[in-house]
């Protein structure tokens, strides 16, 4: 089998955990290549609710081998608090791989992000202030610390050093705050080394070998398409490709090797942070979605800002991601609207655009052109094949898919994890 790419094709938290839980049973690896805990995914088990932020979600299938690539900055801490919170549960979580060329969030990085933030007035970016930005910066800069590293506390208390030098002039004589000790961050990174160390492979050669075997291959990204650094809503992205092109550079696997990507889009839009939002509500059709789909954080606890669908969104994220197959989550979620509006395109300074406008300014003053599509009051969390649906819902579906460039393989209609109408083998 080839390797499948897993993406959020808008600005995250649309349902990514769903949707790998719903090819769980059938895939050999789950892989996490890039972000960090920045970014949470809410998978629902029977009566059971789970919120992982930096393990990739397969580890809750059994029989999958769960791996964090070399793409993904590691908080260690974050790492076994949520490793020690599933076993709690009865999770076996002993399958987990974790890349030996991971780089690793440190004390200084997590001071670094919340006081940077602060420093930035009005013109904040909207972090977690988890320390995920200035980490990615560290690995660029050529100062990071990665996970081989804490084998070897010489070269460990070197590298350390050498970050803190240039770090406490910051703190100290621009933030107002004391310097961090090498001791201290060599502390708190060495102290997990044994735990760690049964973990940490050549996860690129590992996944190779698995794909030459003939084993499935999931390819999970954190956070979305429009919050990859080269190709969403910069600045006001995350610090890492959440693209698929960045499954290639974050796992070590051959750009070859990927033959499927899956888009995962919700039945509206939300956003996380500050950023352009052509389609958010500041009304009561804002706050309906925001309740009825339960949109508040999965790691920071934030409300999420809610608008309608944008299709030409949907449309960038087919085509930068070579989209073959759209999940879309959260049909539920718009049962009771007598009309549901989709943007279709944009009106910028009086002329209509139809894609993505190239330019951050036009895309902040863009205004949506609206098609409307009347709604459904039957409850769709039963339905369990399309023509279960209500012939609104399927009639919205299928407008969806005629504009969003791909086809719409399986339709999210609850939480649970068996609430999934599958229209297309996403494997076939």
């Amino acid at each position: 089998m080839p390797a499948i790419v897993l993406i959020g094709a808008q600005w995250g938290d649309e349902g990514k955990g769903k949707a790998t839980d719903l090819l769980g049973d059938r895939v050999d690896y789950v892989v996490k290549f890039n972000g960090g805990n920045n970014a949470g995914h809410t998978v629902v088990v029977g009566n059971e609710k789970y919120a992982l932020h930096l393990l990739p979600s397969g580890i809750l299938s059994p029989g999958v081998v769960p791996v964090i690539a070399n793409g993904v900055v590691v908080d260690i801490e974050v790492l076994f608090e949520e490793l020690d919170a599933l076993a709690a549960r009865g999770v076996d979580v002993s399958r987990l791989r974790v890349s030996a060329n991971a780089h690793v969030i440190t004390r200084y990085h997590r001071t670094l992000d919340k006081v940077t933030e602060r420093f930035l007035g009005k013109r904040q970016i909207g972090t977690t202030g988890r320390g995920i930005g200035p980490t990615y910066a560290d690995k660029i800069n050529r100062v990071g610390i990665r996970i081989q590293d804490l084998f070897d506390e010489n070269i460990l208390r070197q590298k350390i050093e050498g970050a803190l030098v240039t770090k406490n002039h910051l703190l100290v004589k621009i933030y107002n705050r004391r310097a961090i000790t090498v001791d201290e961050i060599a502390e708190d990174l060495l102290q997990y080394v044994e735990r760690l160390r049964p973990m940490v492979d050549d996860t690129a050669l590992v996944l190779t070998r698995a794909l030459d075997e003939g084993k499935t291959v999931l390819f999970e990204a954190g956070q979305a398409t429009m919050l990859d650094v080269d190709h969403g809503t910069y600045p006001f992205v995350t610090s890492s490709n959440a693209t698929s092109g960045g499954a290639a550079t974050g796992s070590g696997v051959a750009p070859n090797r990927f033959e499927r990507v899956i888009g995962v889009v919700k039945a509206y839009t939300t956003r996380v942070g500050s950023g352009p939002f052509p389609t958010e509500l500041f009304d009561e059709s804002g706050d309906f979605l925001r309740n009825n789909g339960g949109e508040f954080g999965t790691t920071t606890g934030r409300p999420r800002r809610c608008g309608w669908y944008d299709a030409p969104i949907a449309r960038y994220s087919a085509r930068i991601n070579g989209v073959t197959d759209f999940v879309l989550t959260k049909l539920d979620v718009l049962t009771g609207l007598k009309e549901i509006p989709v943007c279709v395109a944009y009106d910028v300074d009086g002329v209509r655009v139809d894609e993505m406008p190239v330019s951050q300014t036009d895309f902040h003053h863009a205004v949506p052109i609206y098609e409307n599509f009347p709604g459904w009051d039957e409850d769709i969390t039963g339905a369990r094949e399309f023509s279960d649906l209500p012939q609104a819902a399927q009639d919205y579906v299928l407008a969806l898919e005629a504009i969003s460039g791909s086809r719409i393989s399986a339709i999210g209609v609850g939480p649970g994890r068996d609430a999934i109408v599958v229209r297309h083998d996403l494997l076939g």
